[in-house]
């Protein structure tokens, strides 16, 4: 079956996830946190790693594959980039929706690139991140489509300003799976070698993980909050138990390139990273913004059936935390 143009701007969602601390602890000790990072460990000072908002949207990543009716046998993980517009909550709530937006074609035999992405609300009513999924469909090319733009990250010709190393363990899959990607590649030995593998799999998104942990240590260490956008391509495959090395190069304050790379090998795993974070005056500013309040108030809102006026009057509402409202040219009550 050909791939599914007509699913681009198709929507998607919502799909909706609950968590508690648990999940979120769960997740930390799965991307290799420990006791020198109690923060990501310890209820009692729990702050939640980023690139925990990736793995709480795996459904959604699975729905984009399957709207796009592309060949499920030939997907593999391309890219992520994930922008963040406020911290994760220690639990509570996720809701993501989105839609397929583009299906680049790469050619007879050379497969497909879809993107999709979905917006992510807390159910304290703030959006929390972006993702934007990059899929390569292996299976899925000649179909006449647009051809995939090309896109260059240019690493600086000078040694890491900074290089983190880690040491994954040999059951690492069987601990990170546990906090949603149950994928058989990565635990099921059979499967693995009839996949063409010599066991399973390290899964990329637990590396994903460790090297956001890295970014944080050596650029805005103790202060997830901060960051705004990380993104990496997947570009090799890793065994559990292979000693890794992230290599970060900052390029000015609030961005760095980074990579993580096979540190016996030196080949790279995770390429072409780029993470972004703020200033501290940045993140306490976005704080006030998100704290403005209007419980037991009431306002009467101009022209709020439509348009700027309605957005108004159901922002207004959110932050009451309520839905009862007046206003000026429509009916009162319930919406």
């Amino acid at each position: 079956m050909a791939v599914n143009v007509n699913a681009i701007g198709k929507k998607i969602g919502p799909i909706t996830r609950q968590y508690t601390w648990k999940d979120v602890v769960l997740y930390a000790l799965g991307v290799g946190a420990g006791f020198e990072e109690l923060e990501y460990c310890y209820e009692a000072q729990l702050k939640v790693i980023p690139s925990f908002s990736i793995g709480s949207v795996f459904d959604f990543m699975a729905s984009a594959a399957l709207t796009a009716e592309v060949n499920l046998a030939g997907v593999l993980h391309g890219e992520q980039d994930i922008l963040f517009h406020n911290p994760i909550p220690r639990e509570g709530t996720l809701t993501t929706e989105g839609a397929v937006t583009h299906i680049y074609d790469k050619g007879e035999g050379k497969g497909a690139v879809l993107v999709a992405e979905g917006d992510t609300t807390h159910s304290n009513g703030r959006k929390l991140f972006t993702n934007i999924f990059t899929l390569f469909c292996r299976l899925d090319g000649g179909f006449g489509g647009e051809a995939t733009p090309r896109e260059v990250v240019e690493f600086p010709e000078r040694k890491p300003d900074f290089e983190e190393p880690a040491f994954p363990s040999p059951n690492q899959p069987l601990l990170y799976r546990l906090s949603g990607d149950v994928f058989q590649l990565h635990v099921d030995p059979d499967f693995a070698k009839s996949s063409g593998f010599e066991k399973p799999i390290m899964h990329g998104l637990c590396t994903h993980g460790y090297a956001c942990r890295a970014v944080i240590r050596h650029l805005f260490p103790g202060e997830p909050e901060r960051m705004s956008r990380f993104r990496v391509r997947f570009s090799r495959t890793l065994y559990p138990g292979a000693p890794i090395k992230t290599q970060i190069w900052k390029l000015e304050e609030g961005r760095a390139l980074f990579r993580t790379i096979h540190a016996e090998t030196g080949e790279v795993v995770i390429d072409r990273g780029i993470v972004e974070w703020l200033g501290r005056e940045e993140v306490e500013q976005r704080a006030r913004r998100g704290s403005i309040r209007f419980d037991g108030r009431v306002a009467i809102v101009t022209g709020a059936g439509g348009g700027l006026g309605r957005m108004y009057a159901l922002e207004l509402a959110r932050r009451a935390g309520c839905m009862r409202w007046s206003w000026q040219g429509a009916a009162p009550g319930w919406w």
